[in-house]
């Protein structure tokens, strides 16, 4: 194992595996799925480089199964190693390369738990932008005969029935079962949104993790799948520390030093992990606003409340984030319980 790394480039039809030994490569061979599983159950125990992808998780998880050491890297590390034009060979041969750089970070893999919890965030997700989308266009669409939806009286829905129902209006019959249908679809992603909901909270409940992480402010179900899917647990994270955990994802100014000289700036703009960071930026400024509104009880509550008095409740919040990833970290590799210590009285 300590002299032979393999790396392994997946595709959807074939995988190209390239063998790394003593300072030489001995094979670099393309395999169809069921060989590369054969292969790896067949194979004596050794470190299996995968390159991050759509099936990387599944992969890793075979060849731990069959008792090799895996691990993933970067896309973009491998793709700035490769030296020659990209193929499969070459970005095969370039994932063992990029694995023996000093200090490389490997990426953190999913466990199959994860990736379900991950699916159903996603699938909601989807039905969350499709309902927008739709509802944004039924109501431009009604705009356009100056028919304008009150959120009141039952919303869109009831607004496109109420006019489709209308026998006094110049509509055709066609154009009435077009927006009926239009309608009926909007309904159904409401439904899906609130079976997804449902499912999420359930998995939640039986799960130990994810239900210790819904004590922390501004945390609440999808923030808590996320903060795990994120952080993982100790046996799987890649963080070291909990301040390395909110930098990945984006919640401490960035820094720019040069000649001894040290410039910290925003959290920036752009980063991997938008979705995370504005949930929970999301979530924490809901917190703030409630905080803000009542009498201190935790010495937490106070420290919101002097950071939203000085700085603003938006810069509180992204605070109060940057604290809930940091504690978050804490309980999933400690396995502790988040209790606020209150103010002495």
């Amino acid at each position: 194992m300590k002299n032979t790394t393999v790396g392994v480039d997946l595709a959807k039809e074939v995988i190209q595996v390239c063998i790394y030994t003593n300072n030489k490569v001995q094979s670099n061979t393309e395999m169809t799925h069921h060989e590369f599983l054969t292969w790896l159950f067949k194979s004596k125990p050794t470190f299996i480089v995968f390159e991050s992808c759509g099936m990387s998780n599944y992969w890793k998880q075979k060849a731990i199964a069959a008792g090799h050491k895996a691990e993933l890297i970067s896309a973009k590390l491998v793709s700035t190693v490769r030296q020659n034009q990209k193929t499969d060979k070459n970005d095969a041969l370039a994932i063992v390369q990029a694995s023996l750089l000093p200090d490389v970070n490997f990426i953190q893999g999913k466990t199959i738990e994860q990736q379900q919890l991950q699916s159903m965030v996603r699938l909601r997700d989807l039905a969350v932008k499709q309902k927008v989308a739709l509802s944004n266009q039924l109501k431009s669409l009604l705009l356009e005969f100056n028919i304008r939806i009150s959120a009141k009286n039952g919303g869109l829905v009831a607004g496109i029935k109420s006019y489709i129902e209308d026998a006094e209006n110049e509509l055709s019959f066609e154009f009435r079962e077009a927006f009926n249908m239009a309608s009926t679809q909007y309904e159904q992603l409401l439904k899906s949104i609130a079976r997804y909901d449902s499912c999420l909270e359930k998995t939640v409940n039986n799960h130990k993790e994810c239900k210790r992480l819904l004590q922390l402010e501004g945390v609440g179900v999808i923030n808590a799948v996320n903060l795990y899917i994120a952080l993982g647990c100790s046996e799987v994270g890649t963080f070291n520390k909990g301040k390395d955990a909110s930098a990945c994802i984006g919640l401490t100014p960035l820094q720019h030093s040069s000649g001894g000289k040290t410039k910290i700036g925003s959290i920036g703009k752009y980063v991997k992990n938008s979705t995370l960071r504005s949930q929970l930026i999301i979530g924490s400024l809901a917190a703030v606003s409630h905080v803000t509104r009542k009498t201190a009880v935790t010495k937490k509550e106070a420290w919101i409340q002097a950071l939203a008095e000085r700085r603003g409740k938006k810069c509180a919040a992204v605070a109060l984030a940057n604290k809930t990833v940091r504690t978050a970290f804490a309980m999933l590799t400690q396995g502790t319980e988040y209790k606020a210590e209150m103010i002495a009285a």
